[in-house]
């Protein structure tokens, strides 16, 4: 890969004291979205107002975990 030409590090040197300039800018923006974000889904009562869904049964046979059932062997 080539160096970089005089032209090109001019630029890249514009181009991080503009980002220097405007860091602090953007984190007060991303720390107040991030407020905002927090409060609005606090307020998420839409769910909490639906009636609770009836629960699929539980078959009687069903086995949690390593195990045979008796007369298996």
């Amino acid at each position: 890969m080539a160096p970089p030409s005089p032209t090109q590090l001019a630029w890249r040197r514009r181009i991080e004291a503009a980002l220097r300039v405007a860091a602090p800018a953007l984190d007060l923006l991303l720390a107040a979205g991030d407020r905002v974000s927090r409060a609005v889904a606090r307020d998420d009562d839409d769910l909490d107002s639906l009636p609770a869904a009836p629960g699929a049964p539980v078959p009687s046979h069903r086995r949690v975990g390593p195990g045979v059932r008796p007369g298996e062997r």
